[in-house]
């Protein structure tokens, strides 16, 4: 895979599978995601007068496409904090990285439940597509509420396998950007990973699939940035999976 520029993808010819990323891939969800942790830090950082101010860069800095608890982890020790970890089902009211982290959650389910979430159009058709061809389809995704996003955005019935946060824990999985959850994945699907395609749209999502020896990794840049996803290691680097069809 190159870092400099996006190579030519054939993406149908050998490919076995395709395994999803879901917020901002399927859905605008990672847009809930960002406005989500801005409410929980500013308002953490307003709590105990510490700075500087989250900033708009610090959500792909140090939070997105990480499992929850880690970006709670990564941004407090951006600005030099450590707290204790507390127990996996601390109050969101509590102080601790787990408590924040279920604060976080507390907020983004509350915005979910009032507003819904819409599947990105592109998406959608690309789904389609790649199943109208016998392509076998898993979502790969760092939030324990995938689930409910999938059944809010009415995509719950495509995906027989959904490897999210809660079974990457139960399981011991280290999150991205390491690869074994996609590993995972392709293993569920019976597929090997030379014969997988990974979308992701976080750059250590991208990281993970270019770590893990699948077939392609497959960028959106809806934020991130072309560059830091072809640097992160994405075959090819798209704005809408429509660009592929």
């Amino acid at each position: 895979m190159t870092t400099q520029q996006d190579q030519h993808l054939d993406l149908w010819a050998g490919t076995e599978a395709v395994l999803f990323d879901l917020d901002g891939v399927l859905t605008p969800t990672a847009t809930v995601h960002e406005l989500a942790w801005r409410r929980l830090f500013e308002g953490y950082l307003d709590e105990v007068g510490a700075g500087p101010a989250y900033e708009d860069g610090d959500y792909f800095d140090h939070i997105d496409g990480k499992p929850r608890f880690d970006g709670v982890r990564d941004f407090l020790a951006s600005r030099g904090i450590v707290l204790p970890e507390g127990p996996l089902d601390d109050s969101p009211e509590n102080a601790s990285v787990h408590g924040l982290g279920n604060r976080k959650n507390r907020i983004f389910t509350s915005i979910i439940e009032n507003e819904g979430v819409e599947p990105f159009a592109g998406s959608v058709r690309f789904i389609a597509e790649a199943k109208s061809r016998g392509l076998r389809v898993a979502i790969v995704s760092s939030s324990r509420n995938a689930p409910a996003v999938l059944r809010a955005a009415g995509l719950a019935d495509e995906f027989g396998v959904v490897v999210d946060g809660a079974a990457a824990a139960a399981e011991g999985l280290p999150g991205k950007p390491d690869p074994a959850t996609y590993e995972r994945a392709a293993e569920l699907l019976g597929t090997p990973a030379s014969a997988c395609v990974v979308i992701e749209d976080a750059v250590s999502g991208v990281q993970a699939g270019a770590a893990g020896g699948f077939r392609a990794v497959v960028g959106i840049d809806r934020g991130a940035g072309r560059g830091a996803l072809l640097e992160a290691g994405a075959t090819v680097v798209v704005q809408d999976l429509d660009e592929l069809l």
